[in-house]
């Protein structure tokens, strides 16, 4: 005997799931699909006058208005298969008509076969199988009607989807954006790729919607975990720093003993000026040559006696002006981006007097990630 909880478990998979649709584009999607249906409708039926042919607007094509209207994005909405998959489908059901005399197998058959087609051709689309039933129920037998109306119901509501959803914000056709891979990536396309496979179903949303939704969660949750954490509460407090006329000898003997690889730069007051990094000694040498590279940094720090000297000596010559900098009540969500993908390593902590209290480097940042979204 199946237990209680097991049992409402099972009716509640029978009852909706939650709309997370504003009232704005519910209206945005009824208006369009009302909108389209019109205009579909009153051309086809002034072609159908035209020509003298009785029917000019097919029922699977309120199907159709559902999806490009209310779901535009879906992979299921799109042109192609649109007007692809309703035509073949219309097809599929006038030949069943023709070779099938039972209607019964033939309504099964038309259906199977168009849902297969449209799997063939990529054009999978759920009011194709109403197309094909319809042809069958309606003992269509000539095959100009999957040239109109359907094709024609088909391509003036496409056509009336891509205005109206152009109009009110909306991409159709959608289609999928490929972004270039980053080194940094928490996860690949190739990786979607390989669940996908795996799922084996279809889903009604486009690969890069479904990425987009896995990065927009992903950085959700950072900020609901990290959203009570501030950069005060993480930075390293009192770093090293040094000031612009710190000769580089004495910067890079600090980074040496401290093992830092970065040093603010301030000015008398403490408000940051620059920062220097190992990063920018190295950029001064001859790289590209790699034998003597521990002497030709040697005579790069060395101090030159003379009065007049050809290279650098303090570190506001060579150190990065261009610095970003975060206050101490930012939250450290905030930062992601700047770690993630701007390819800072090392970022200087200000007050609100904008005077150097401590630095965030990437380890500092990793390792309050790790606590607040780590296993308990």
């Amino acid at each position: 005997m199946p237990q209680l909880p097991a049992l409402l478990t099972h009716a509640r998979a029978w009852l909706p799931g939650r709309n997370t649709v504003d009232a704005r584009e519910r209206m945005r999607a009824v208006a369009g699909a009302a909108i389209g249906l019109l205009i579909t409708a009153l051309l086809c039926r002034w072609m159908a006058e035209a020509v003298d042919v009785s029917i000019w607007l097919i029922a699977p094509m309120g199907a159709s208005a559902v999806l490009v209207f209310a779901v535009p994005a879906s992979p299921l909405a799109q042109p192609w298969s649109v007007i692809v998959g309703n035509t073949l489908s219309t097809v599929v059901g006038i030949a069943c008509v023709r070779w099938i005399p039972d209607p019964a197998w033939a309504a099964a058959v038309a259906v199977g076969a168009a849902i297969g087609l449209m799997f063939a051709s990529r054009s999978l689309h759920p009011p194709g199988g109403a197309a094909a039933l319809l042809a069958v129920l309606t003992h269509t037998d000539h095959f100009s009607a999957a040239l109109f109306p359907t094709f024609t119901n088909s391509l003036l509501l496409v056509l009336a989807g891509v205005a109206y959803n152009t109009f009110t914000g909306r991409r159709y056709p959608h289609v999928q954006v490929v972004r270039p891979p980053s080194a940094d990536a928490r996860f690949s396309q190739a990786d979607i790729d390989a669940v996908l496979a795996r799922y084996n179903q279809v889903l009604d949303i486009s690969r890069d919607d479904l990425e987009s939704l896995i990065q927009q969660t992903e950085l959700e949750s950072y900020k609901r975990r990290l959203g009570t954490l501030h950069c005060g509460d993480i930075m390293s407090r009192d770093p090293v720093s040094v000031e612009f006329g710190t000769p580089l000898q004495e910067a890079w003997m600090l980074m040496t003993q401290r093992r830092i690889k970065a040093l603010p730069v301030t000015d008398r007051t403490r408000r940051v000026v620059g920062i220097v990094t190992q990063a920018d000694f190295f950029r001064l040498l001859d790289l590209e040559h790699h034998e003597g590279i521990a002497g030709k940094l040697r005579d790069l720090i060395r101090a030159t006696r003379t009065v007049v000297s050809n290279k650098p000596e303090v570190v506001g010559q060579i150190m990065t002006r261009q610095v970003r900098v975060a206050s101490a009540e930012r939250p450290v969500v905030d930062l992601v981006p700047l770690f993630s993908e701007g390819g800072h390593h090392h970022i200087p902590i200000i007050d609100g007097e904008r005077r150097l209290v401590g630095m965030i480097t990437q380890s500092d940042f990793v390792r309050a990630l790790y606590r607040a979204v780590g296993p308990a």
